[in-house]
């Protein structure tokens, strides 16, 4: 009887546990997501009336179907002096020669022993060293960007002198399956609104991949040579610990398009979500650590927004916990209590980025997907703990971005 009763009580206190657990990232997106509500604060830059020399500097892997395009939503935003290099990383077609034709400065690198995006950049800042920019502004081979934008993030970097993240965010294909378009809130909600908030914080951001701006006495000493697959993520962790935590712009666009092929589309995200995930377990500790260490809060503020997981996972591991709960209901009401509370931070959150940020892209309905959402991502994050993904692999494009719908 003893030791029944000596079960039931630490069944109750590992629900306890893993609801105050849950508690906290649900109660940071909740605090993001509100903060994002608000008019958004002007990021002031001291040199408007300056014109930093810049380069934009694009990887590229087997890239030739949207290159041109890249480089020609790009080339009207440059003044004489500037440059557009791209690095045309162990490419098999014909990215090289259509970049060249489009007007860029092409240097081709070849190391199949060393792939993935971050040896890219490294190779790309080699090339600049004899004759560096004032900033060098990273932007991906299958991305626009929007006009207006390469100058705002280059004064900004230029005048603040440290790294600086555009809006980043993922357009939906035509006619998006129900799948596709929670996707696209999700990418919106992380890239987009809960930066917004920080923003209004007055915190800093993590970066997200591309529309990255960096001053070069930043980006030249940068470790930028790997094949971390969420390369951008821990490239962002380590200029933060090392003084130079990013700023968010927000207005400055750049958009991609999500893929359209099924497979591609898993592929995609289960590179993201993987290396995020392998990211929370390996860099949250040491944000948290440097925060104390450096007694500084924007790391602290860094390592808490990291803490948050995906979206999908978030509401998954939240709703398995309720169901425990509710089925142990007769230990007692605090799990319950403390998962109903989180699960309404979550909500809330997520309905509140919608009404705002994707209302007219995203009719209410499609909200009733994300049930179908979260199921379809089960064999993703199983996957991450019986096969999990580590090297980077290039995602199969569909047709180009043509006409992006940038938000004002």
């Amino acid at each position: 009887m003893v030791h029944a009763e000596s079960l039931l009580t630490v069944l109750n206190i590992f629900l306890v546990a893993i609801a105050t657990i849950l508690l906290v990232p649900g109660l940071i997106l909740f605090i993001e997501c509100i903060a994002a509500l608000f008019p958004t604060r002007p990021r002031s830059s001291s040199a408007k009336s300056t014109s930093p020399r810049l380069n934009v500097l694009i990887p590229a892997h087997n890239e030739e179907a949207g290159i041109g395009l890249t480089i020609n939503a790009v080339s009207p935003q440059l003044k004489p002096d500037d440059q557009i290099i791209v690095v045309a990383d162990n490419c098999e077609d014909e990215t090289a020669s259509i970049a060249r034709r489009a007007g860029a400065v092409v240097v081709e690198r070849h190391n199949l022993n060393q792939r993935g995006k971050g040896f890219a950049l490294d190779f790309g800042i080699q090339f600049m060293q004899d004759e560096p920019p004032d900033v060098v502004i990273i932007v991906d081979a299958d991305c626009l960007v929007a006009p207006g934008s390469l100058n705002r993030l280059a004064q900004l970097a230029f005048s603040q002198r440290r790294p600086v993240q555009s809006v980043y965010l993922i357009e939906s294909p035509p006619n998006p399956s129900p799948k596709a378009a929670i996707s696209t809130l999700a990418i919106i909600v992380k890239n987009w609104v809960r930066l917004v908030g920080l923003h209004n914080l007055g915190m800093p951001c993590l970066l997200t991949g591309t529309g990255m701006a960096m001053p070069w006495q930043v980006i030249q000493h940068a470790p930028l040579a790997s094949g971390n697959i969420v390369e951008d993520m821990n490239l962002g962790m380590d200029l933060a610990i090392a003084g130079y935590s990013p700023l968010f712009c927000p207005d400055a666009y750049v958009t991609s398009i999500l893929p359209q092929k099924e497979q591609a589309a898993k592929q995609q995200r289960t590179r993201w979500e993987h290396g995020h995930l392998q990211t929370i377990l390996t860099q949250v500790p040491q944000l948290l650590r440097e925060a104390i260490l450096q007694r500084r809060i924007d790391l602290f503020v860094l390592g808490l927004d990291l803490l948050v997981p995906p979206l999908s996972l978030l509401v998954m591991v939240w709703l398995l916990g309720m169901i425990l709960a509710v089925s142990s209901l007769g230990l007692g009401a605090a799990p319950v209590i403390l998962l109903a509370v989180t699960g309404g931070l979550i909500t809330i959150a997520i309905l509140s980025a919608w009404a705002k940020y994707c209302r007219k892209q995203l009719p209410i309905q499609m909200l009733l997907s994300i049930p179908l959402y979260v199921l379809w991502k089960i064999p993703l994050y199983l996957a991450f703990i019986f096969k999990r993904q580590k090297a980077w692999v290039r995602t199969e494009r569909d047709t180009p971005l043509s006409n992006p719908q940038y938000r004002d």
